[in-house]
This record gives C-alpha cells, structure tokens and sequence, in this order.
C-alpha cells in the first residue's frame, strides 16, 4: 500500500546515505579535504543535491498520484473534452468494473494500487507508489537531481581514487581504501541505470506519452499501417508545449518539484484543440 515503507524502499534510501557518507568523508575529504576551499564547495554542493535527491524521493513516495473523482462522469458533450478514449472492443467509453466509475482520458487501473490512476505511467516498486499525474513531475525531478550527484561524485571517486593510488605509489603505503571499490561498484550501475531511466522519461515527456500510452502506441501505429493509415499521439502538442504540461508553464519551475501540477488530471488537450496556449484546470 501507498506510504508503507517497504524493502525495495529501505534500499534506496540505505544507498543514498552510504554514497553520501562515503563521498563527503572518504572522496572529498580524502583527496581535496573538507577544510579547503574546494573541499567545501564540493561538499556543499553535493550536500544540497542530496537534499533535494531525499525530498523529492520522499515526495514521489507519498504522495498521491491522482485519485479518479467517485463522482467522476465523461461528458460527450463538454466544449473542452472533444476527445475520450474508448475501449478497443465494443467502442464504449472506458468503465472500470474493479473500481465501479468510468475511467478518465489516460488513466488506467494498478492492479497493485487496486485502483485507478490518474494519468497512470507505471507502478514503481521502489516507491511502493504508482507514477501518475500528482507525482510524476516530483519522480522525474528525482530521477534528475539523483543523476546529477552521481555523475558529481563519480567524478569525484575518479579524483580521489587516482590521488590516493598516486600517493601509494610515491611512499609505498597502503592507503587505498576498500570503500572505493564497494563505491564504484555502487555507483557505476546505479548511474547507468538512471541515466537510461531519464533519457526514457525525457523522451515520452518530449512526445507527451506515458509508458502504457508508449507501448499502446506501438500498437495503434501498427494497426493504421496495416490499413494505409497514419497515426499520430493525439496528446502530442509540440515540444514546448509538451513540456509546458509536464514542468509547468514557468521555465524558472521546472527543476522545482513543490510547483503545482497543469490541471486536474481528468480532461487533457489535445492536438485537435485549438488555441494550445492553454491547459484545462
């Protein structure tokens, strides 16, 4: 359930309190020390990234991802929602029998969640948490921030590392320390693996596409080509325009997970809106 703090969770948070001890009190302090000037600053940096690496984290885990109204009803005839997706077999609007209400554009129903989401991406097991419209842009920002101080204190384990094999080398002790290895073999992999995982995210977010919406798209595009027909995403609404609903409308905003969400969840615009200036509420 939702908010329970679960192993895969305990994981997480038990790695980014190791790499944050061992950058701070065995690369930083190993090689440039926390008193020098450069020591400091590197400290200080990484400090506020683990920070906003935490908070965001926690936000990702706890917060809500998008609820579907019980009083939720498709109105067909709503100026602002000319489009609603229906089910593949029979044409029908969406209804979700598990939950007993109709399902918005978007959302679909975790089976694990036991409900439907909002703008549903994908359960993710390391937040015990569905990805979806109330948290999507708080699990990105994470992702983000997480690779930056990777890619920080991988620079640093390079540094620090080489500095203390030249040390070894010019008076013949042993100063290597083990905790360089257990690092590198911590954080070459988690890097690489959130490197992909935000490049995957900034690609859907480039094109305005959930990972469910990707992979039924993979689909949809098939099925048109069989025919002779073309298809195109119909929540694709240019690049800035796609990003405008995901970050915000505010540039200054986007790296700022605390910033509230582009509408309620339930109605999306879509490419056969006019003007795209704007977001429904």
């Amino acid at each position: 359930m939702r908010g329970y703090v679960t192993l895969p969770i305990v994981v997480v948070l038990t790695a980014i309190g190791y790499l944050y001890y061992t950058t701070l009190f065995v690369l930083i302090d190993g090689w440039l020390g926390l008193s020098t000037a450069a020591g400091f600053a590197n400290a200080a940096v990484f400090t506020a990234l683990a920070v906003v690496v935490v908070v965001t984290y926690g936000i990702a885990v706890f917060k809500d991802p998008g609820r579907v109204p019980d009083s939720f009803s498709p109105d067909i005839e709503h100026s602002d929602s000319p489009i609603h997706e229906i089910k593949r077999k029979g044409g029908d609007l969406r209804y979700c029998h598990k939950c007993s209400h109709y399902k918005p554009s978007r959302a679909h129903h975790c089976r694990t969640c036991k409900r439907c989401v909002l703008r549903m991406d994908h359960h993710c097991v390391w937040i015990n948490n569905c990805v979806g419209h109330e948290n999507y842009k708080a699990f990105l920002i994470f992702v983000f921030y997480g690779v930056t101080a990777c890619i920080h204190s991988m620079v640093l384990l390079v540094g620090s590392a080489s500095y203390a094999l030249h040390n070894d080398q010019e008076h013949n002790a042993g100063s290597f320390n083990i905790s360089y290895i257990i690092c590198g073999i911590l954080l070459l992999p988690l890097t690489i693996a959130l490197i992909v995982l935000l490049g995957w995210h900034i690609y859907l977010i480039l094109q305005n596409k959930t990972t469910i919406e990707y992979h039924e798209g993979v689909k949809a595009m098939w099925l048109a080509e069989k025919v002779g027909n073309v298809y195109r995403h119909p929540y694709d609404l240019g690049i800035y325009e796609n990003l405008m609903g995901v970050l915000g409308p505010s540039i200054f905003c986007w790296f700022c997970p605390m910033t509230k969400n582009i509408g309620s969840g339930l109605r999306f615009r879509t490419a056969y809106d006019v003007p795209l200036s704007t977001f429904p509420t």
